[in-house]
C-alpha cells in the first residue's frame, strides 16, 4: 500500500473511531443521567433525612455532590432556579453541571483561565441552555461587580465556591445575591475546633503560596462563623471531606441543621505534592506537619498563628 493510501485509511480510521468514541460517551452520560432520575425519586420518597451521605451520587460531580443537592433542592422551597458556580475548570466536573442538564436552572460559571471558558462555550450545553461563562479571577473586591454586570443579583437558587484559596473572603463579600443553598469547598487539613483561614491575598495561588498544595482556603468552623453572619445553617458536608453545605434559614423548613464537631468529616483523598509536583500521598496528620510553619488567621482572636498551633 502506497504511503499516501496509507495515511488516507489511519485517518479514515481516527475519524470513525473518534465518532465512536463520542457516541459511547452520549451513551453513558444518558445511561447515568436515566440511573440518576431513579436516585432522585428514591430520595424524595426519603422524605428527611439524618445524613446528606445517604443521598450521594454523582452524574458530573467530583465526589457525591449532584445526589446531595438534589435531596436539597427537593426539599427546601429554593426560588429561583439559577445558580452560580466559580472555580469551574472546562465544566465537565461540577457542582452545578447536573442542575443545569437536568433540571434546567439558569446559570453563570466562572473561572480564570482563558481556555476553559472558550471550551464551556464551545460545549452544546451552552446553547441548549441558559448558561453564561465568564473569564474572571475573582477576588473579594470584583465579585459584586462580575455577578451584577451578567445579569445576577437579589435573590439566587444555589452557589458554589471553589477558589481553591479566597473562599472564605470572597462568600464574605458578596452582597449582591442572596442565595438559598451556598456550597463551598473547606480544607479539612485545619480541623474542626479553630476558625481559621489563610490570610486574604488578592493575587493568592494555591500551588505558588506552597508546594504541597496544602496550604489554602479556611477551616470548616470559619465558614460557619461567617454563616451565622449571614443568616445560613450548616447542614453537613459531603463523604469525601471537601464540600460543606448551606441553608439560609428563611428556606431551612424541616431539614436539620447540624454542628461542626457533627458534621465535619475528614477527607482521605491524597492529593499533596513535593517541590518537583510529584505526588507524595500524605494523609491524616502527615499533611499538618507539611505545612506547619506557614500562617493562618485565627479569626476568632484576630490574630496570626502557626498552622503547628492547632
Amino acid at each position: 500500500m502506497k504511503l499516501i493510501e496509507l495515511t488516507r485509511k489511519i485517518a479514515h480510521d481516527l475519524v470513525r473511531l473518534s465518532g465512536t468514541l463520542a457516541e459511547i460517551q452520549r451513551t453513558t452520560q444518558e445511561q447515568k443521567i436515566l440511573t440518576a432520575k431513579l436516585h432522585i425519586n428514591e430520595i424524595r420518597r426519603q422524605g428527611v433525612i439524618a445524613n446528606l451521605h445517604d443521598v450521594e451520587f454523582s452524574v458530573f460531580s467530583q465526589f457525591g455532590d449532584d445526589g446531595i443537592i438534589q435531596y436539597l433542592i427537593n426539599s427546601l422551597e429554593v426560588s429561583p432556579s439559577s445558580f452560580v458556580e466559580i472555580g469551574v475548570e472546562d465544566y465537565r466536573e461540577s457542582n452545578t453541571r447536573f442542575l443545569l442538564v437536568n433540571n434546567n436552572w439558569k446559570g453563570l460559571v466562572i473561572d480564570s483561565s482563558p481556555q476553559f471558558v472558550d471550551y464551556i462555550r464551545q460545549d452544546s450545553i451552552y446553547w441548549r441552555h441558559d448558561l453564561t461563562a465568564v473569564k474572571e479571577f475573582i477576588t473579594a473586591e470584583s465579585v459584586n461587580e462580575v455577578l451584577r454586570t451578567n445579569g445576577f443579583s437579589s435573590e439566587l437558587g444555589l452557589l458554589s465556591i471553589d477558589i481553591d484559596g479566597n473562599d472564605y473572603w470572597v462568600w464574605r463579600a458578596i452582597d449582591v445575591v442572596r442565595p438559598n443553598i451556598v456550597i463551598v469547598e473547606y480544607n479539612s487539613v485545619f480541623g474542626n475546633t479553630r476558625a481559621v483561614t489563610v490570610p486574604y491575598d488578592p493575587l493568592f495561588n494555591r500551588t505558588k503560596a506552597h508546594h504541597s498544595n496544602l496550604y489554602y482556603g479556611s477551616s470548616l468552623k470559619a465558614f460557619d462563623l461567617l454563616a451565622r453572619e449571614k443568616g445560613y445553617a450548616f447542614v453537613g458536608c459531603n463523604s469525601a471531606g471537601n464540600n460543606a453545605y448551606f441553608v439560609r434559614l428563611d428556606r431551612l423548613g424541616k431539614i436539620n441543621s447540624v454542628e461542626v464537631e457533627v458534621g465535619y468529616v475528614e477527607s482521605r483523598f491524597r492529593e499533596s505534592r513535593d517541590r518537583e509536583g510529584r505526588l507524595t500521598h500524605l494523609s491524616a496528620a502527615a499533611r499538618l506537619r507539611a505545612i506547619e510553619e506557614l500562617p493562618v488567621l485565627d479569626l476568632e482572636t484576630n490574630r496570626l498563628v502557626k498552622i503547628s498551633e492547632l
